[in-house]
């Protein structure tokens, strides 16, 4: 009588993934792109160490899942960044992975063609595409960082990582944040407190050693140095915002008693909108008033765009999506994003140069 296994007794396949290395091979970064994404990177930075009075703001569709409209909002995009770019440095929002409370559409990454064939080797060739396509273009590209093998593929093109509310409290993200080569905001948990974002940024900031693939998709020993750009995202959470002068003042005293730096980024959806993407506009308004009252810990801004207002389930007949509608989180639609943040840009035009003296 044949034993039952003891290893892999729910796995169904091992398919091998084409290494970093090879996808890297096949879509080079070029040098245009390579010379962008560093530039980008040093602005950022810039702004996050107070030597660039300006704010950044991440702005784009909840996810990625058409590549059509994401070179469309681009190209629009791209145009706003250069009218505000006096006030506001503007980073796309390029979401490849989407984490699920339960089950559902896990991003572009893991299921492409969104049809349950899940060719995770395709998405993330077409995903590095997109980003080749953005840094060439002169767009810098921001991203969550959920998968920790994901950033090997990808990573050379990002100017700005987020770590999601469910994965902040996690040891895996922490230590991958440590060794990322662009700046990453933590955001707050799922029940609006801070204290896991913050020790996120204190244990990022840190030398971590841990396991992971290298280029060539070896497993491997990872050792970083740390990653000192680090930064707090108000998302709100439990049924509550915090965004609010009292709450930011309240994370300011928390990072200061930690002795962090007191930069801050709101993400005015989620919590903070009550999930109701009309409402973004008003939390950024009301953020962009307390800057003009006085706050020096605001740096950024992230805020959920489409070219159309909404969102949509994943019809079974693909044929049916409608154009330019997020497939996830509702989003405002491009005219809303362009007039929020041209009135926003000329509020504080006078006022961000401010800030450094």
């Amino acid at each position: 009588m044949q034993a039952e296994p003891i290893d892999n007794v729910n796995v169904v396949a091992q398919d091998v993934l084409m290494t970093p290395a090879e996808i890297k091979r096949r879509l080079p970064i070029t040098p245009k792109a390579e010379a962008f994404v560093r530039q980008s990177r040093h602005t950022l930075q810039r702004i996050i160490d107070r030597e660039d009075p300006r704010l950044f703001v991440v702005v784009g569709p909840c996810s990625i899942h058409d590549l059509k409209a994401a070179r469309d909002y681009a190209q629009r995009l791209k145009q706003l960044a250069e009218q505000v770019s006096d006030t506001l440095f503007i980073i796309m929002r390029v979401y490849f992975e989407k984490p699920r409370t339960s089950v559902g559409w896990k991003g572009f990454v893991n299921d492409p063609y969104m049809d349950d064939s899940f060719r995770i080797e395709d998405g993330l060739q077409m995903a590095r595409g997109l980003l080749l396509e953005l840094a060439e273009m002169g767009l810098p590209a921001g991203t969550e960082a959920l998968d920790p093998i994901s950033p090997q593929y990808l990573s050379d093109l990002i100017t700005w990582y987020a770590i999601g509310a469910r994965t902040t409290e996690s040891q895996t993200h922490r230590e991958m944040a440590s060794g990322l080569s662009a700046p990453v905001g933590f955001k707050n948990n799922t029940d609006g407190s801070l204290d896991v974002a913050i020790n996120a940024m204190l244990a990022a900031c840190r030398p971590h050693n841990f396991l992971g693939i290298n280029a060539d998709g070896q497993c491997a020993v990872i050792r970083t140095k740390g990653n000192r750009y680090g930064h707090v995202v108000l998302r709100g959470g439990g049924g509550k915002p915090n965004y609010d002068s009292v709450t930011v003042t309240l994370c300011e005293q928390a990072l200061a008693a930690k002795k962090l730096s007191t930069n801050l980024v709101v993400d005015c959806s989620h919590a903070n909108s009550d999930k109701n993407p009309a409402l973004q506009p008003l939390v950024l308004h009301d953020c962009v008033n307390q800057i003009r009252e006085g706050n020096q810990s605001l740096i950024g801004f992230m805020l959920e765009s489409h070219i159309n207002f909404g969102s949509q389930s994943i019809p079974k007949d693909l044929s049916q999506l409608q154009y330019g509608v997020s497939v996830t989180d509702g989003c405002i639609d491009w005219v809303t994003t362009e007039k929020s943040f041209l009135e926003a840009s000329e509020k504080l035009r006078d006022v961000l140069p401010t800030r450094l003296l």
